[in-house]
């Protein structure tokens, strides 16, 4: 017996729903996808991107790493970034994070995680740039949750940062990067009040 039968029902189920609501829903689905959005989430299981923004496949275009990072040699992000941009025409990118990040507590202690320390030396270095504020917080929880906020800005920074989406601003094609955080504990979404569509609105920020 496959140990795993559990999951396939549960598909069979999910697509027997899907179908009572749309008779044609796979058919159409198959022909084409044409998102509006690409997400940059965290691999955390908790943070199912699609349904905490109610969309259903096909309308929401999602990359996931340890801590929502957006790296400039990461080209699996940077590939996804290209297809999204150039191929799908997504018109918004958003950075989400969630509070409680267990990659963002990693990169705050000071002890061995194995090879992920490689990937969250860039949490720890975001860390190291706003030090003397996050150390001003005294309760370790409220100061993961702010690197985590910190951490969100600075990939929005980094996806402004890349000749994909500078090329795409050149170009003139409408494009808006946008930084969220997810609070588990309630299932809502903040906004961060980082949104960048333009080279110039990128230089009045100040990005780097």
């Amino acid at each position: 017996m496959d140990i795993l039968q559990s999951l396939f029902d549960n598909n069979r189920q999910w697509a027997k729903e899907i179908l009572t609501r749309d008779a044609h829903f796979f058919e159409k689905l198959s022909k084409q996808q044409s998102p509006k959005y690409l997400w940059i989430g965290c691999s955390d299981s908790r943070v199912p991107a699609n349904e905490i923004v109610g969309l259903l496949p096909g309308e929401l275009f999602v990359h996931r790493n340890v801590s929502n990072l957006v790296v400039h040699t990461d080209m699996n992000c940077l590939s996804v970034m290209q297809y999204a941009v150039s191929v799908l025409k997504v018109a918004h990118i958003i950075v989400c994070g969630h509070y409680g990040c267990g990659g963002v507590a990693a990169a705050l202690e000071d002890r061995p995680h194995g090879m992920i320390d490689n990937w969250l030396r860039n949490v720890r270095d975001t860390y190291y740039h706003y030090e003397k504020e996050l150390e001003a917080i005294q309760d370790q929880a409220k100061r993961v949750d702010r690197l985590c906020e910190i951490n969100v800005v600075s990939q929005v920074y980094n996806v402004c940062n890349t000749t994909i989406v500078q090329e795409a601003w050149s170009a003139g094609q409408e494009l808006t990067v946008h930084g969220w955080i997810y609070g588990i504990n309630n299932g809502l979404l903040h906004d961060m009040d980082v949104s960048v569509s333009s080279l110039a609105e990128m230089r009045q920020l100040g990005i780097r």
